[in-house]
C-alpha cells in the first residue's frame, strides 16, 4: 500500500482512529479519565442523598474505629458524638476518588466554619506523600485523616470511594460507594437537618 492509499483509507476512518486513540488516553491517563468522570458528577448525573427514612433510624448500626491525622493525633469516633460527621474514604490513583474532589472541597468550604460538622477525608494510599502531593497540587484545605485498623464493613468494605454520614447520635445515615457531587444544594439542606 503506497502513501496515498493509506491516507485516503486514515481518511475515511478518521472517527474510527479518533476514537481509538482517546480510549487510549483514558486507559493509561488517571488525569484523562477522572476529568470525564468529574464532567459526568458536574453535570448531575451522580447526587448523594440522605433520604428521610434514613434520618430517624440507623442504616448499618453505630459506627466505631479510629483514625490519626497528619500529626498522628489518634481520634476515635465515639469522640466526635453530638456532631454530624462526614466520612470519605478515597485515595490518589482512583479516578473516580479523583472526580468528585473538587465538589467534596466545595461542601468542605461552605460547611467548615460550622463546629456541628466534623470533615474526615480519610486515604487510603498506601504512601501517604501520594495524597499530600496530590493535595498540594489541587489546592485542596480539606484535612487529610489514616484509619487505624480494620473498619467494618458496615461503614467500609474497600470500595473507593465511599463516603458515610453519621448523626449526632453516632448512627449511619448513609453509606454512598461510588462517586457523587456532594455540594448540591439538597445534599448541604438534608446534612443540616440532621443539626
Amino acid at each position: 500500500m503506497n502513501l496515498n492509499n493509506l491516507f485516503r483509507e486514515m481518511k475515511k476512518r478518521w472517527l474510527s482512529i479518533l476514537l481509538y486513540g482517546l480510549l487510549i488516553i483514558f486507559i493509561l491517563n488517571p488525569d484523562a479519565k477522572s476529568w470525564v468522570l468529574q464532567q459526568l458528577v458536574s453535570a448531575g448525573l451522580f447526587r448523594a442523598e440522605i433520604k428521610k427514612e434514613d434520618m430517624n433510624r440507623s442504616l448499618q448500626g453505630t459506627a466505631t474505629f479510629s483514625f490519626t491525622d497528619s500529626l498522628g493525633n489518634t481520634i476515635a469516633i465515639s469522640d466526635l458524638k453530638g456532631k454530624v460527621v462526614f466520612i470519605n474514604f478515597w485515595a490518589s490513583w482512583c479516578p473516580p476518588c479523583r472526580a468528585e474532589m473538587p465538589s467534596l472541597e466545595e461542601l468542605y468550604r461552605r460547611l467548615k466554619d460550622d463546629n456541628r460538622f466534623v470533615f474526615l477525608f480519610i486515604n487510603e494510599d498506601e504512601d501517604r506523600n501520594k495524597a499530600i502531593r496530590y493535595f498540594e497540587k489541587n489546592n485542596f484545605t480539606m484535612p487529610l485523616y489514616y484509619r487505624i485498623g480494620q473498619v467494618s464493613n458496615e461503614i467500609f468494605s474497600g470500595t473507593l470511594p465511599t463516603t458515610v454520614v453519621i448523626n449526632k447520635e453516632g448512627k449511619v445515615v448513609l453509606k454512598h460507594e461510588g462517586m457523587a457531587d456532594y455540594n448540591a444544594e439538597k445534599f448541604i439542606r438534608e446534612l443540616k437537618e440532621l443539626l
